[in-house]
């Protein structure tokens, strides 16, 4: 697996004039200035009672806040200023929502970022939420970063390895748990986005512990730091579903640390796509070696107790 990472490093070329040390450098200044507005606004949640002052619409299920759309606007701004004349797009969850013009998906290289994951929890003061930032290559997620504020801690890969860090300097090893059953792991699981479905699956399967929490890269993290093991995003048929900017930089930053985020079929996920959804069952888990045996025994149970309907292949 190393090996096969350390080679994909060296195929693939960063866009000339771009040179990966300076820009993990770069990403690093970015995230912690986009840290400072986080943390900025989450003490404004927490010290207000009327936390609509910094909601920007008026949608409870899908919420934007001053504080997503500040970010928005420092990291793109960063990265137009520091790269002038690269050839990228940038495809942003806040850009999407606000204009129907969206980036080129045909582009080779194509930034993903969410600037806030994890809204509800961020206006909760769960502390549950993370910036995400993915550099794509050819639709495929190579450079990652989540950074989340309320742990002082930054997630990075530049393609061949994964640390984390946090804002003095000092690094953070990835611990990743191996070798587990499906019924020893523990689930790190959404707390306001679960449904009946995915509650009777988690039953039925009895895992040895379930943690709840917000931001999907706040689970994925946690599968990283060895807290949990397993987590299963479902989306229901004709709901929402999470996107691209919600997986990108995740799944960076979990398979070069040795873990893996596929559908349930074990099939990579497949971004870029028109509607940018990523919907159906998800599994990322903590061993790349074990993975195709969990989806198999995950797939087995919903049969058994026909909990979902599963595609036909």
């Amino acid at each position: 697996m190393r090996r096969w990472l350390f080679n994909i490093h060296l195929v693939i070329k960063l866009p000339s004039g771009v040179y990966l040390e300076n820009l993990i450098d770069d990403l690093r200044a970015f995230s912690w200035e986009a840290y400072e507005t986080l943390i900025y606004y989450s003490k404004i949640v927490k010290d207000s009672n009327n936390k609509s002052n910094i909601l920007k619409n008026d949608n409870l299920d899908d919420p934007v806040t001053k504080a997503d759309l500040k970010v928005n606007e420092v990291i793109i701004k960063r990265i137009n200023e520091k790269y002038k004349d690269i050839n990228w797009e940038i495809l942003s969850e806040e850009n999407v929502k606000l204009t129907s013009e969206s980036c080129n998906n045909n582009a080779d290289w194509i930034w993903v970022l969410d600037p806030l994951d994890g809204t509800k929890d961020f206006i909760q003061g769960t502390g549950n939420y993370a910036m995400h930032l993915a550099l794509n290559y050819k639709n495929k997620p190579y450079i990652g970063i989540v950074l989340i504020p309320d742990k002082d801690e930054l997630w990075i890969t530049d393609g061949e390895k994964v640390w984390g860090e946090k804002k003095d300097g000092s690094k953070i090893k990835p611990n990743l748990s191996t070798n587990k059953s499906l019924k020893d792991m523990s689930l790190v699981t959404s707390k306001n986005h679960r449904n009946e479905i995915i509650k009777k699956l988690i039953q039925k399967i009895d895992f040895y512990k379930v943690i709840t929490m917000g931001s999907i890269g706040c689970k994925i993290a946690s599968i990283i730091r060895g807290e949990s093991d397993i987590y299963i995003s479902l989306s229901l048929m004709g709901k929402s579903s999470p996107k691209d900017w919600d997986f990108a930089a995740p799944e960076a930053i979990l398979k070069t640390a040795g873990g893996v985020i596929t559908n349930l079929d074990n099939q990579e996920l497949i971004y870029g796509k028109s509607n940018f959804e990523q919907g159906g069952i998800i599994v990322a888990s903590s061993n790349i070696n074990t993975h195709k045996d969990i989806c198999t025994e995950i797939k087995e149970i919903i049969k058994k107790y026909d909990i979902y309907p599963l595609r036909i292949n």
